[in-house]
C-alpha cells in the first residue's frame, strides 16, 4: 500500500515534500532518495519517534529535517510543499495541510470516519493559477486511524450473537447484497448511513451496527434468492438497498469531488450532485502516525 501511495504520489528530484507522520521513517527514506534531503521535511506529534527516525535515516546518509509538531497544522515555516504526504487515515483534510501545498502540488490523505470499513483516499491537488482540485477515491486498504480519532468495531462477543442467533425478522429477497468491488457505494453508505462496520472475516456479508446493537446476515440459498436475516432497530438491508438506488443513478462513481467551502467546510459530492456528504470540520489536534 506505502508503495502504491508513494507511486501516486509522483515524487520529482528537488521537490519539497512533507511526510506528516514520521512513524518508522519510510516515507521521509524514499522523499529523500528521490527528491534530496534537503526539501525534505518529516513531522510527528512525538518526539522519541522524530528523534528515532532522524539517527536511522542519518545511518543512511539522509539528513531531512526533523520537527515534532502536530500533523493538522503541518510545518508553515518550511512551507509551501510540493508534496504532502499524510501516513494516517483522517476525519477530513488538515486545512492547514491544504494552504501549505505548493501551485503544482499534490496531497495525499486517507479519509475515514468512526467506522474502519469503507476508506478514501483524498487526492488534493493546487493547479499552476492557484486553484485547488480535489477528489475522494474508494479504496479497499487505508493507514490506521490518527492520534484522537474515535474507532467503532465489532466485538468478539456481537460477532457470535450474529451468527448463532435466528434474528428478530427473516426474508428471502431477490436484490442481491452489493458486491465488495462496488467501493463507492460502500464509501458512500460509511457517510450517508453511519455507525456500521462489516465483518469480514464472515464468508458471507455481516454488518452490524455496535451503537444500537442492530446487525445483518446475508445467506445464499440459490443463484438469485438470499435469506437476509437482520435484527435490532435499524433495517440495515433497506437503507443499504435505497442507498444503491441513489447509488446507481449517480452512476456508480468510485470516486467523488471533494470541494472545500468558504469557512472550513468539506462536502463530497458525486459529479451529478445527486449523493453528496459533509465531513467533520477539522479542529486542531495533535496526530501521529500509528501505523
Amino acid at each position: 500500500m506505502t508503495a502504491s501511495l508513494l507511486d501516486e504520489l509522483d515524487l520529482l528530484p528537488r521537490q519539497r515534500v512533507l511526510d506528516v507522520g514520521t512513524g518508522a521513517g519510510v516515507t521521509a527514506a524514499v522523499a529523500c532518495q528521490v527528491c534530496g534531503d534537503q526539501g525534505v521535511v518529516t513531522l510527528d506529534r512525538d518526539r522519541h519517534l522524530t528523534q528515532a527516525a532522524a539517527a536511522r535515516l542519518a545511518d543512511l546518509g539522509f539528513r531531512p529535517e526533523a520537527v515534532c509538531g502536530s500533523g493538522d497544522e503541518g510545518c508553515p515555516a518550511r512551507a509551501p510543499f510540493d508534496r504532502i504526504f499524510v501516513s494516517y487515515a483522517v476525519a477530513s483534510v488538515p486545512p492547514a495541510l491544504v494552504e501549505q501545498l505548493a501551485p503544482g502540488g499534490r496531497l495525499l490523505a486517507h479519509v475515514t470516519s468512526v467506522s474502519p470499513s469503507w476508506p478514501a483516499l483524498a487526492v488534493v491537488e493546487r493547479t499552476f493559477d492557484g486553484r485547488v482540485r480535489a477528489e475522494l477515491r474508494a479504496v479497499e486498504f487505508a493507514h490506521q486511524a490518527g492520534h484522537g480519532l474515535e474507532r467503532i468495531w465489532l466485538p468478539e462477543e456481537f460477532r457470535q450473537r450474529i451468527t448463532a442467533e435466528p434474528g428478530t425478522w427473516t426474508q428471502r429477497s431477490m436484490l442481491p447484497p452489493p458486491a465488495d468491488t462496488d467501493r463507492g457505494l460502500w464509501l458512500a453508505a460509511d457517510h450517508l448511513l453511519g455507525g456500521l462496520v462489516r465483518d469480514f472475516g464472515a464468508e458471507n456479508l455481516v454488518i452490524g451496527a455496535p451503537g444500537c446493537g442492530s446487525w445483518l446476515r446475508v445467506e445464499p440459498l440459490s443463484r438469485r434468492r438470499w435469506n437476509v436475516i437482520t435484527c435490532g432497530p435499524r433495517d440495515i438491508w433497506k437503507e443499504i438497498q435505497d442507498l444503491a438506488v441513489r447509488w446507481r443513478a449517480a452512476g456508480s462513481p468510485d470516486r467523488y469531488r471533494l470541494v472545500f467551502e468558504p469557512g472550513g467546510g468539506q462536502r463530497a459530492a458525486s459529479e451529478c450532485g445527486r449523493l453528496t456528504w459533509r465531513l467533520p470540520v477539522s479542529r486542531p489536534s495533535d496526530e501521529r502516525a500509528t501505523s
